[in-house]
C-alpha cells in the first residue's frame, strides 16, 4: 500500500510534541503515515479503521497506539458528515517522535518497558479494559498541561500501557510498510470508492477503472500492496458494516446480511464467522450482555 506522508505540525513553539482535541470527521482523513507515534482517544464517533493490513470497525471509546510510519486511515461513517446533524465526532490525539526526549533517553535501562512498547506499535496497538480508562484520563490532562508536567503525563500514560499484558496487535506480524509518496491518489481512489459502493457488487472492471489500470493488472497491483486480494478487503469491509447494524440492533440477521453487500445468507454467516470468531447472532448476544453488564455496574 502506498499511503501518503503527512507532516505533523507540532503545536506551539514552547511544545516538543502535539496534543489536540479533533471535533470534525475529515481531519487527515486519508491513507497516510507520519514519522510521529499517534495516540489517539475517540470520545465520540464511529467508522472504519485501516491499519497496516487490518481493516476493523472503530467506535466511541477506543483507543489506540499507532507506531512511525504505521499506515492508516479513520474512515467516520457517512452519518458523521451529514451537515447540521446530530452525529458529531470529537476525539484526542497525540504525536511524538520516538526521539524527541533526546537521543539515548530509551535506551535508559528504566525506559526498557517503554521501548518495547514502542517497538510493540509499529503493528499498531488496541488499548482495553482498566489500562484504557487510565490512558484516557491523562490525554484529557495533557490537553491542559504545560512545561514538564506535559513531559511527565506523556511518560505515565506510555508506561500504564506497556505494563498492560493483554494488548491487541491490529496489523499482522508480517506487514512491512516501505515510505514511498508515489501513486497516493490512486490507492485514496480505491479506498474511497470502495467505502462508498461496498453495499452493492462492485464489478472488476468498474475499481480497475477507478485506479486507471486494466483489470488483470488491478488484481496484481492490489495484492501487491496490502497483501491480500480486492474480494478479501471488500469482505472485511462488509463485515464490518454488519458488526455495525448489529450493535444498532434494529434490523433482522438477513434484513442487515444484504444491507451490507452479501449477496446470501450462507456465505455472510461464514465470512461472519471466519473474520470475527463468532455467528452474527453470538456477536450480537455478546454486545447486547456487554452493555447490560456495563449499565449495571455504573448504577
Amino acid at each position: 500500500m502506498r499511503p501518503q506522508l503527512l507532516k505533523v505540525p507540532r503545536g506551539l513553539p514552547q511544545h516538543s510534541f502535539s496534543v489536540r482535541r479533533d471535533v470534525v470527521p475529515d481531519i487527515n482523513n486519508r491513507w497516510h503515515y507520519h514519522p510521529e507515534i499517534e495516540l489517539i482517544h475517540f470520545r465520540k464517533g464511529a467508522g472504519t479503521q485501516f491499519v497496516g493490513d487490518s481493516i476493523t470497525r472503530f467506535k466511541a471509546g477506543d483507543l489506540i497506539l499507532i507506531g512511525a510510519n504505521l499506515p492508516h486511515y479513520w474512515r467516520f461513517d457517512n452519518e458523521y458528515f451529514t451537515e447540521n446533524g446530530p452525529l458529531h465526532p470529537d476525539s484526542r490525539v497525540a504525536h511524538f517522535r520516538e526521539d524527541f526526549w533526546g537521543p539515548g533517553f530509551l535506551d535508559l535501562p528504566e525506559n526498557v518497558k517503554i521501548k518495547g512498547l514502542l517497538e510493540q506499535a509499529g503493528r499498531g496497538l488496541q488499548i482495553n479494559g482498566a489500562t484504557r480508562e487510565k490512558v484516557v484520563v491523562l490525554l484529557e490532562q495533557l490537553l491542559e498541561a504545560e512545561g514538564t508536567t506535559r513531559l511527565i503525563l506523556l511518560l505515565q500514560a506510555l508506561l500504564t500501557i506497556a505494563e498492560e499484558e493483554q494488548i491487541q496487535p491490529l496489523s499482522s506480524i508480517g506487514f512491512k510498510h516501505q515510505a514511498e509518496s508515489s501513486e497516493n491518489e490512486r490507492i485514496n481512489n480505491i479506498y474511497d470508492f470502495s467505502l462508498k459502493h461496498f453495499h452493492r457488487k462492485i464489478n472488476l472492471e468498474e475499481v480497475a477503472a477507478v485506479a486507471n489500470i486494466s483489470p488483470h493488472s488491478f488484481c496484481r497491483y492490489f495484492k501487491s500492496r496490502t497483501r491480500k486480494t480486492y474480494s478479501q478487503f471488500l469482505i472485511e469491509i462488509r463485515v464490518g458494516h454488519a458488526c455495525k447494524l448489529l450493535i444498532e440492533n434494529n434490523r433482522s440477521i438477513k434484513q442487515l446480511c444484504y444491507e451490507s453487500g452479501f449477496n446470501n445468507f450462507t456465505s455472510f454467516h461464514k465470512y461472519f464467522k471466519k473474520i470475527t470468531g463468532k455467528s452474527p447472532l453470538a456477536y450480537q448476544k455478546e454486545f447486547i450482555t456487554f452493555q447490560h453488564d456495563k449499565s449495571f455496574q455504573a448504577k
